[in-house]
């Protein structure tokens, strides 16, 4: 046998959902700034990876740049030319300029 309460048969299960609803809420507050963080700390690793690799290019250049300078004397004449300004005997370095330009010095 079932007994029609009225109206405070509806309000209890209005109550109950409104309960779930308050409670749906509370869990994804407590839980978003820990989404963002995630999200932000994914990010920075994908940025620090993307230097790691950079870096690691710079690395590899940078040691076969070494390994020609230890056993090509090409490498080290064009060095030597080009950033130290050396000259084999009896030839002349023409060394161009920038053209100075005409910016306006601000005081």
């Amino acid at each position: 046998m079932k007994v029609d309460l009225g109206i405070w048969d509806k309000l209890t299960w209005a109550v109950i959902a409104l309960g779930l609803a308050a409670l749906l809420v509370g869990v994804v507050d407590l839980y978003l700034p820990l989404i963002r963080q995630n999200k932000r700390m994914r990010e920075q690793i994908n940025k620090l990876n993307t230097q790691i690799n950079r870096e690691e290019e710079t690395n590899k250049w940078l040691k076969g740049y070494i390994e020609a300078l230890h056993h090509d004397p090409k490498t080290v004449e064009r060095v030597a030319r080009e950033k130290l300004g050396y000259a084999k005997p009896d030839e002349i370095v023409i060394r161009f300029q920038e053209p100075a330009t005409n910016t306006p010095v601000v005081h």
